[in-house]
């Protein structure tokens, strides 16, 4: 298996950390973000990983190495310009013949790759998405009425809502949907796809999942390391 890792981001939400250290590098426990999706994607199997770069990239690239560390391939794709969360990847078409991840480098999970990887593969779609429920506590107590009158109350509900957990297995027949060297992101794509009819696979997770895009996210990262990933460097 092949994953590329979408390490160019600025990092902006996360300012002023990520002035000095790109946001995939920030320190979680003992280890940093990157490190542990290399380590959790060499886990489930994965071997070849490209890392997609832009800002603060020589960083990046001096502290990754060839991958030798982590027992991967590590090899990386450096942006002229910013492509957005799919563009990257055309850069790297002649590379990937086979099923691959596409992975937010902010993204922190104990999701089961494998097995998302399978279940995708049989799916009949070339873009599948992982997608997250979120359980989000509303403040207000929501009435139902009924010709002016209320018929039942229910305290505080939990809205839930879907995501995407920016985790993709995308197949080679989606090249032909993603230009060469232009910005194009995840949602642009699905929106390209549902208009001409193409199914859009999805894989519900329900592992441990973590978007690091602001500080208290950040700081939620370090509280999880001891009980998801400290383990990995063992």
């Amino acid at each position: 298996m092949k994953a590329v890792i979408l390490a160019g981001g600025l990092g902006t939400r996360l300012k002023p950390f990520t002035q000095v250290i790109p946001k995939p590098l920030l320190p979680v426990g003992e280890s940093s973000v990157l490190e542990i999706q290399l380590l959790s994607l060499k886990k489930a199997g994965v071997e070849e990983v490209f890392i997609a770069t832009n800002y603060l990239s020589d960083f990046v690239t001096a502290y990754i190495g060839d991958g030798s560390k982590f027992g991967l391939k590590v090899t990386f794709s450096k942006e002229d310009k910013p492509l957005g969360t799919c563009g990257p990847v055309s850069l790297l078409r002649e590379h990937l013949s086979e099923p691959f991840f596409l992975m937010n480098g902010d993204v922190l999970t104990t999701l089961d790759f494998r097995k998302a990887y399978d279940h995708a593969v049989g799916l009949d779609s070339d873009f599948v998405v992982c997608t997250k429920e979120i359980v989000t506590p509303f403040e207000f107590g929501k009435v139902t009425t009924e010709d002016g009158y209320i018929v039942g109350i229910e305290e505080k509900p939990n809205f839930r809502i879907e995501i995407l957990a920016g985790i993709y297995i995308l197949k080679p027949p989606i090249f032909d949907l993603i230009p060469h060297n232009e910005a194009m992101g995840v949602d642009g794509l699905i929106k390209s796809m549902l208009a001409s009819g193409r199914r859009v696979g999805k894989y519900l997770m329900t592992e441990y999942w973590l978007d690091i895009g602001q500080a208290h996210h950040y700081q939620a990262a370090q509280e999880a390391y001891k009980d998801h990933f400290a383990g990995l460097k063992s």
